[in-house]
């Protein structure tokens, strides 16, 4: 039995698999694996990777918070921002993280927190980049049907 998954960022539907095997999602205690048939759960995302796996196919995101709805054949990730691993840009990523520093070292304490987050932002986007670069991470691309 095959559990469906489907993430929603603010703006739009991102993501739908009806059959994944695992999901596994950044909750904000650790990382939680999803298998078919688990419990019900409602809980909070922190940032991190999510990863849907069928077969020996896999789909990466990051997500930068939001709430997970976990039921026994389906997995809503409702994300307040998140993008696909290969989507992400490096030099995107790198002139965010350099603004975020300069911002947080100029010393305006009212863009502390603006700049913090962005900050984690461009570093989890570097990270995850990092990680597809280096090989053996297999994606699946979906067609607009499936």
């Amino acid at each position: 039995m095959p559990i469906h998954v489907e993430l929603v960022s603010q703006e739009r539907k991102l993501f739908e698999e009806p059959e994944a095997d695992i999901v596994i999602v950044p909750a904000v205690e650790g990382e939680m694996g999803i298998l078919p048939r688990h419990a019900p759960v409602l809980t909070t995302l922190g940032f991190g990777e999510m990863v849907v796996r069928k077969g020996n196919a896999e789909e990466r995101f990051a997500i930068y918070g939001g709430v997970v709805d976990v039921r026994p054949d389906k997995v809503v990730v409702l994300a307040d921002t998140a993008e696909n691993e290969k989507n992400i840009s490096v030099a995107a990523a790198e002139e965010a993280r350099k603004r975020a520093l300069a911002l947080m070292a100029s010393g305006v304490k009212e863009r502390n927190r603006e700049a913090a987050l962005e900050l984690r932002k461009a570093e989890l986007a570097l990270k995850l980049s990092r990680k597809m670069q280096q090989g053996g991470v297999k994606l699946r691309i979906l067609d607009e049907e499936e």
